[in-house]
Parts: structure tokens; sequence; C-alpha cells
């Protein structure tokens, strides 16, 4: 199913083209990471692995995060969608406008959905796993909580802005082009199947950070931004909506220093509970309010068909 701007790639071979420059994007970030770290900190690529989550090499470590997110998401989604269309970033929807009601909403929703999420982080715990699994698990999440404190740091206020840029909005500039406005578009227009291609890609999205007490709640959290894509098909609230997310998160480590609490303790803080799911109506209502501002003429062109007017990504 081609719109009016494509250049007749079809959108199920865009999304194959999209997850093999993804792969490819991320190797290449990591040939490029190299003369950055032995440069910066003087050591060997084989202190690499543990030299990551060494606060002494926080700026390299920024500088590598950065340059893994824009060249293993955020580029490839822009490549693929220039392959596939005439009008790129609108194919992605960095086009149309956006009312505050919008902005209002997605904030909100966002914050209530943040709830529940801690509710299913509290269910993925319960899970039951073999000894093996949990050590090997428990050493993953680990591992990523020294390289987040490697790279945030909270010291002062300038860190905490700092921590913004680079963990907050950069990571939800280019995973939100990629996931939602690349992966997710494709695939939903290629198959018209808008529910599957949310589960799919909030899938992918949740399995990409590589933690499992956290997929439940990621998975969440990427269907959320999944329908906002879906009812509105403008990027930039999604960006807005996974930019708040991280910044609520960076912002309670944050206050959590300032109270003289380490990050370790606070990144390990679990004191997520059952009664989070007594925020999932709340996240639904808001949604179908969401969906019922947004189902305009000008959202719905950003999604023409030829072959078919009206826009299959409506379609729930």
């Amino acid at each position: 199913m081609y719109d009016n701007d494509s250049k007749g790639i079809s959108y199920s071979a865009g999304f194959f083209m999209l997850i093999g420059f993804a792969i490819t994007g991320i190797i290449l970030a990591s040939i490029i990471s190299i003369p950055i770290w032995t440069n910066m900190t003087g050591r060997s690529i084989k202190e690499m692995e543990i030299g990551l989550t060494d606060p002494a090499n926080s700026n390299a470590v920024r500088i590598i995060q950065s340059i893994t997110a824009v060249v293993g998401f955020l580029l490839p989604a822009i490549l693929t969608a220039f392959l596939l269309n005439r009008k790129p970033m609108k194919l992605i929807g960095f086009q149309g406008k956006i009312s505050w009601k919008q902005v209002g909403l997605v904030l909100a929703i966002m914050f209530v959905a943040v709830i529940v999420s801690g509710f299913l982080s509290y269910v993925n715990e319960m899970i039951p796993i073999t000894e093996s699994l949990k050590l090997k698990f428990e050493k993953m999440e680990a591992d990523y909580n020294k390289q987040v404190e490697a790279i945030i740091g909270l010291n002062n206020a300038g860190e905490y802005i700092l921590a913004l840029i680079i963990m907050a909005f950069l990571p939800a500039l280019c995973e939100e082009t990629l996931f939602r406005g690349g992966l997710q578009n494709f695939l939903t227009r290629w198959t018209k199947m808008p529910w599957l291609s949310i589960i799919i890609v909030s899938i992918l999205f949740s399995l990409a950070h590589f933690s499992f007490y956290g997929f439940l709640s990621r998975f969440f959290l990427g269907a959320v931004l999944g329908l906002l894509y879906q009812y509105s098909g403008k990027i930039w609230l999604n960006i807005l909506a996974h930019f708040f997310n991280n910044a609520f998160a960076l912002t309670a480590l944050y206050v959590y220093k300032l109270q003289g609490k380490s990050l370790e303790d606070a990144i390990n803080d679990k004191s997520s509970t059952f009664w989070g799911i007594l925020a999932l109506p709340i996240v639904i209502v808001l949604l179908m309010v969401f969906k019922k501002i947004t189902a305009t003429k000008e959202d719905q062109s950003l999604f023409e068909f030829e072959e078919k007017p009206e826009n299959p990504l409506h379609g729930i």
C-alpha cells in the first residue's frame, strides 16, 4: 500500500530494511566509539566493557551513548523513510500542528501510565524463574544501573540538565523516531492491523532495553506510546511523552541525591506495589479522550493512501 509521495518501495520491505539499517547502525556506532574511548580515557579496548561503568569515564560514556542513539536509531529511520518516500519527515510524522490540549493530555496520560508501569514492575518481580536465570538477570540489571550512574552523575544542577539532554531527550527523539515513526508506522501501513503493529513493536521496544525485570513495564509504556502515535501520527507528541517519562525518572533520582541518598540506592529502589493497577482505567479514559480530539482531517492527511482514502492507522 503506497501513499501519494511513495517511491514505489513497499512498506513491508521498508520495515525489514529499517531493522537491517538499525543493526548496521549499532555496529557502526560501536566501531566509531572505539577511538573515542581510547583517546578520551587513555585506556585500551579490552578495558572498555568494565570502564563504561566507571564514573571517571563519564564524558566518554556520554558521547558514546549519544553516538549510539543517533547512528543506531535516528539515522536508520530517516534513511529508510528517505528511500521510501519523497517527503520522509512527513512520512515519519514530523509535520502537523500540535495543540496545547494535545500536549496537556499527553503529559497527563504519561503521568498516570508511569503509575501503572510501577505495578507491572511489581508483577514482573513476582514471575518465578530459575536461580541461574535470576542471577543472570540481576547481573544485567546491576551492569545497566552502573552505566546509568556513570552517565548521569547528578552531583549538581549542571549535571542534572546534561542528564536531561543525554538520558531523557536524546533517547526520546531517537527511539520514538525508530520504533513509532519507523517500525510501527511501516508495519501498520503494510498489514493494516494497527493493534498487531503496536504489540509487535512494543515487544521489540522492551526487548531492546535488555531488562527482564523491566520488560512488562516497558512493554506497557511502549503500547501507550504506540497508541499516541496511532491516534495522532505526530511524532513530536511521542517524543514529548517519552521525554516526560525519562525526565520524571531522572528528576526523582536528582531529588534522592539532594536528600543525601546514593544513586545506587535510588536506582535500586523497588517501592512499586499492586495498587498501581487502579490507575489503568484512568489511562484508558485519557487515551479515548486523546483519540477523540485528534481525529481530524489534518491528522488523517498524514496517512492518506492512493488505493484507500481513509486512514487505516485510525482503525482502532
